[in-house]
């Protein structure tokens, strides 16, 4: 297997910072169609546990679009042949100081391009 194609590490990246954008942005059509539109599809955050699209969207319409601003340190992807990544990245928001949030997103290709099909979301005490 190719481990870091760099073609396919910079599709990859593209999909991350598409998303990233949408989510600062709170677009909420953005962010559905970054995310595999499945019942396997799965989330897991900071004080919820979301399984399937349908829970995924539910939660993303009806969160506050306040405070969603956020710095990005330590970004890696990586993939796994042509078709699947894994980013991950640490976060901090001015709204949570002495917070570092940790987020780690599969992706997949599909025929509609790239799409999360499993997220990870956790906050935790800032260790610097």
């Amino acid at each position: 297997m190719d481990i870091d194609l760099p073609e396919v590490v910079a599709e990859v990246r593209a999909a991350f910072e598409r998303y990233e954008r949408a989510l600062v942005a709170n677009d909420v059509a953005e962010l559905d169609a970054l995310f595999w539109d499945d019942a396997r599809t799965l989330r897991y955050g900071g004080g919820e546990n979301l399984y399937g699209i349908a829970a995924i969207r539910a939660f993303r319409a009806a969160r506050s679009p306040a405070g969603l601003e956020r710095t990005l340190d330590g970004t890696v992807i990586t993939t796994y042949g042509r078709d699947m990544a894994v980013a991950s990245t640490l976060f901090r928001r001015e709204t949570a100081p002495g917070r570092v949030g940790r987020q780690m997103q599969t992706w997949m290709r599909t025929p509609e391009g790239w799409k999360v099909v499993a997220a990870h979301v956790s906050v935790i005490d800032d260790p610097l």
